[in-house]
């Protein structure tokens, strides 16, 4: 397939992440972020994030219990 170049102007730090993401994935910044744009067109970004939103809702009990937990232990080793 043939590729087109694109120009894009971000703040370093965002230069920066993406540089980052795309090593840390293997790939160049280009096919990194064609993959970003692909998930964003073909909706898989948004339903994994309504996927992960519905499990956080759904065990959302799991996890406050969790943290309370954690919190009482913390308090018991201080004293």
């Amino acid at each position: 397939m043939a590729k087109t170049q694109l120009g894009a102007r971000v703040n370093e730090d965002v230069a920066e992440l993406a540089k980052k993401r795309a090593a840390d994935l293997g790939l160049s910044i280009g096919d990194y972020l064609a993959r970003l744009v692909e998930d964003d067109a073909s909706g898989l970004r948004a339903r994994s994030v309504d996927a992960a939103a519905r499990f956080l809702a759904d065990h959302q009990a799991v996890f406050d219990a969790a943290e309370e937990a954690q919190k009482a232990s913390q308090g018991a080793h201080a004293a």
